[in-house]
């Protein structure tokens, strides 16, 4: 990972006050590492523990507008009005189905947002500005970046007095890592002093390959304590929540990806001193493993009448030995 000109202040872990709400953008440049499934899910699982939480997508792409049930047809105020300043935040930010977790949708007209502010006065400030107030209401607010490091990126950078970085646990996802550190680190020591990585997290991990294992320990020899224990594994109920518009934890509590999440939302809660009402979360039961030894969890009862839909006798003929005719 090439991180060349990389101050330790970035990686710096800075004590927290209890009382204090915070602003977090999710953030990596590549596309497909579980950005706004960490937002969308994260962001759950604090509001679920009494939190109130805040999710504001960035992303042109609007799917944590989506995955938290809200149809960007009808949207009326997004984070485009915040960004350009024709609405504040208690105009835009909207309700979701849980409790305490609102969200600031994004609309169509975010794509055309970078051009727009192009020739603004201090352009990268926008969205700070429009949320100088954001942690007087709530007490996380995480901003979902679109996969690039382009204005609306920057943005969220100079917003948030912290990063989360999702890792996919691939080599491609390795290769932009360095970058976008660098460009975190140009923000702090021209735009955002206060910046600072409050943690990198492990995403779709895989434990049937030994590439995700070497990833995992890559990352975990350089960035340390910075790691989240918890990693988030590859889960089919986590790609499929996005299309009923609910995160996994509402929409599957028992499967694995919503047991990681309430597991890293208790470890969030430790790193930034958050008091919760709710139940300690359990720990994840053993999984029985499934076919090829997958660890799924899940099996099911055999189906009636499989031994008779399946022939006993071999389907394939013996091989005939060499030099013996049949």
């Amino acid at each position: 990972m090439a991180t060349t000109g990389l101050d330790w202040k970035l990686l710096e872990i800075r004590p927290t006050t209890p009382s204090e709400g915070r602003i977090v953008s999710v953030a990596n440049q590549k596309g497909g590492v579980a950005k706004t499934t960490t937002s969308v899910n994260l962001a759950a699982a604090l509001a679920l523990r009494g939190h109130r939480t805040l999710v504001v997508d960035v992303d042109p792409q609007g799917n944590a507008t989506t995955g938290l049930g809200i149809a960007r047809d009808s949207v009326e105020g997004s984070s485009y009005d915040l960004l350009t300043g024709d609405a504040t935040l208690a105009e835009t930010a909207r309700p979701t189905a849980i409790e305490g977790l609102d969200c600031v949708p994004a609309s169509l007209d975010l794509a055309g947002a970078e051009v727009e502010l192009v020739s603004s006065l201090a352009r990268e400030h926008k969205l700070a500005d429009a949320l100088a107030d954001a942690t007087k209401q709530y007490r996380m607010v995480f901003l979902d970046c679109p996969p690039s490091l382009g204005l609306l990126t920057i943005n969220a950078l100079v917003a948030a007095r912290d990063l989360i970085v999702p890792v996919q646990c691939e080599y491609y996802a390795l290769e932009g890592l360095g970058q976008l550190l660098n460009t975190a680190e140009r923000v702090r020591r021209t735009l955002n002093p206060e910046l600072r990585i409050a943690g990198v997290v492990l995403t779709m991990y895989d434990a049937r390959t030994k590439l995700s294992g070497q990833v995992a320990q890559e990352v975990r020899t350089h960035f340390g304590s910075l790691v989240y224990k918890t990693v988030i594994p590859r889960s089919v109920r986590l790609s499929e929540a996005p299309s009923f518009g609910e995160p996994v934890l509402t929409l599957d509590p028992s499967s694995r990806g919503s047991i990681s999440y309430k597991l890293l939302a208790a470890e969030v809660e430790e790193r930034y001193g958050l008091a919760s009402g709710a139940e300690e979360v359990e720990a994840a039961p053993a999984a029985t493993p499934g076919p090829g030894g997958r660890g799924y969890g899940h099996t099911t009862a055999e189906p009636p009448g499989l031994h008779d839909a399946w022939p006993r006798e071999p389907v394939w003929p013996e091989p005939i030995e060499a030099g013996r005719e049949r």
